[in-house]
């Protein structure tokens, strides 16, 4: 089949606008193409001329290091647009082949999204370890133009009766969804940080600790990507590997998490309970522990009842495969055969 962005008998029929430009599906998608083209042609140089002197000078002293606001809510809504591009473009795959002629209009905008946002959280990486603001800007046209474009195919669909029992509705939807929220995220960092439209833009100092190049462990001020992956130990694990390690190759604990720090906010949370209550009564040390590190002791707890839950997934699903193969497979006995093999491959 002929490569068409469009599709159809010589472009006749799919390019035909006679009841308007935005009742034309393709034409629709072409307009969604804009915003991802517009952060790409704007991005790329910035990144490829600043990528050098920018990395070297943060590897080595990491003294710029910052986090915006909404800084985890970022990374986290920008892992769900990837995934939803993904499905988009497996959508507009499937949906292409059961056309006569190729419509790359289904799964190219698609595609083009998912190298966008990878850009996006790239450039914002950027930006962030060289606390650079205003660069920003761009980011915030992306997703306000995103947004637009979305919606209007949004609305196309709802005007031809494509509704919630359509994949490609679900999926507009979605992306309507996360990329208005990216927009008020950018909102949000413009309303705290003022870099642009406020006179008095806010100044803010990376934490003292990167200014100490003692300080190498990193965990509270990296990106959450690299929190997940522990991807800012890897030059240590590196040079463990090539040599032994020695201790002033560790190098120091931040402020806030030495032993001296903790301590100090546990006393204090005990005193505090003690001149707060009854002085004839013990303060009661479970209390005090919960006022001083209530919110990590919480999170790490639910992040490990999640963990647990987790571990009856994999049992779960080969047995929901076994169950779904002997149902399709009841008559052969060879293919019993394989299924025992296989449950002896995925449990081991």
């Amino acid at each position: 089949m002929a490569l068409s962005f469009c599709g159809g008998d010589n472009g006749t029929i799919a390019y035909n606008v006679e009841n308007g430009v935005l009742n034309n599906g393709c034409f629709v998608d072409a307009l969604n193409l804009v915003p991802h083209v517009f952060l790409l042609f704007i991005t790329f140089p910035i990144l490829f001329i600043g990528w050098g002197s920018q990395s070297s000078k943060v590897q080595i002293h990491h003294n710029t290091w910052l986090h915006f606001p909404g800084h985890n809510l970022r990374w986290i809504l920008t892992f769900l647009l990837l995934f939803v591009h993904i499905c988009e473009f497996a959508e507009g795959i499937v949906s292409n082949k059961e056309m006569e002629t190729n419509h790359l209009h289904l799964f190219v905008p698609a595609f083009m999204g998912f190298i966008a946002a990878t850009t996006s959280v790239v450039y914002y990486h950027n930006i962030e370890t060289s606390n650079f603001p205003k660069l920003l800007l761009v980011l915030f046209i992306y997703w306000v133009l995103a947004f637009i474009t979305k919606t209007i195919k949004l609305w196309k669909f709802a005007v031809f009766s494509v509704g919630p029992k359509h994949l490609r509705f679900c999926i507009t939807a979605l992306l309507v969804i996360l990329y208005g929220l990216l927009m008020a995220v950018e909102i949000n960092v413009i309303r705290v940080r003022k870099y642009v439209f406020f006179a008095n833009p806010q100044k803010v100092k990376p934490p003292e600790d990167l200014q100490d190049l003692g300080v190498r462990f990193l965990q509270p001020f990296v990106n959450l990507l690299s929190k997940a992956t522990y991807w800012w130990m890897n030059p240590l694990i590196i040079g463990a590997h090539k040599r032994p390690i020695e201790l002033k190759k560790i190098g120091k604990l931040p402020i806030a998490m030495r032993a001296l720090t903790n301590y100090l906010r546990l006393k204090d949370a005990y005193e505090d309970q003690r001149t707060a209550e009854d002085p004839d009564r013990s303060p009661s040390i479970w209390r005090s522990m919960y006022r001083a590190f209530g919110r990590p002791i919480l999170l790490s707890s639910t992040f490990r009842y999640l963990a647990d839950l987790l571990g009856f997934a994999g049992p779960l699903c080969i047995s929901g495969i076994v169950e779904n193969m002997n149902n399709t497979n009841t008559s052969q006995e060879g293919v019993r055969g394989d299924v025992t093999v296989f449950v002896f491959l995925a449990c081991t």
